[in-house]
């Protein structure tokens, strides 16, 4: 079937009835020929933005991300304590459309948060933070936002104390009693592995060439301090 000679969409209605039909049914549920009909259009209108699903998932993926806010800069340069809070505005960005976080596994939009870890790394450099240490920050704290959000996206939405489901009291005693004296939600275990990662970045600083931690003493001290 031939494309229309003049768009009848465009990209962003297009992206919004993307991700509206994945939160609705689901990843599965979408395809061209759906998405094409929750718009009231043929499905060669849509390659008038898009060349294939795979765009469409990508821009999708984008405009998840796109919506995390960045905090505040805190007058004390707590700069452990700002990134707490974007992770905490990254996780509540991508747990808004819960069905939709498996596409950032494959269509992370790299450009946009090369974008974001330049505002990122500038606030670091303000804070003082030796540019030795940006990359680990920055990448690390990729890794441990992006795998536990999209884990948590997994599993039901709930506010209470986190359980280990499949624990039996008579295998895993010792896993159910942990359990039951875990007093934190999911939002808090997530905030505190953060904060903890930071701050043990800002602890051992930098790892010299034979593998022994350089010591960030200042800017450790500096961060303990504001949380204490």
């Amino acid at each position: 079937m031939a494309r229309p000679s003049t768009p009848l969409i465009n990209r962003e209605t297009t992206i919004i009835t993307a991700l509206k039909v994945i939160d609705d049914e689901g990843l599965e549920a979408l395809s061209l020929p759906r998405l094409a009909r929750e718009m009231n259009v043929k499905a060669p209108s849509l390659y008038h933005h898009f060349s294939d699903k795979d765009e469409i998932l990508a821009a999708v993926a984008q405009a998840i991300i796109a919506k995390t806010t960045f905090p505040r800069k805190p007058a004390t340069a707590d700069w452990a304590e700002w990134f707490t809070q974007l992770s905490l505005n990254f996780r509540a960005a991508v747990l808004r459309h819960r069905r939709a976080a498996p596409i950032l596994l494959h269509f992370l939009p790299r450009e946009l948060l090369t974008d974001m870890y330049e505002s990122a790394a500038s606030y670091l450099a303000e804070c003082g933070v030796p540019q030795e240490l940006h990359v680990q920050i920055l990448d690390g704290l990729e890794k441990l936002a992006l795998g536990a959000t999209i884990t948590e996206a997994m599993r039901p939405s709930s506010r209470a104390r986190v359980r280990f489901e499949g624990a039996d009291p008579e295998r895993h005693p010792v896993l159910t009693a942990a359990g039951a004296a875990n007093q934190l939600t999911a939002r808090q275990i997530f905030e505190q592995t953060v904060r903890s990662y930071l701050l043990g970045v800002a602890h051992f600083g930098i790892v010299d060439p034979v593998g022994e931690p350089i010591p960030y003493q200042a800017q450790a001290e500096q961060s303990l301090d504001a949380i204490a």
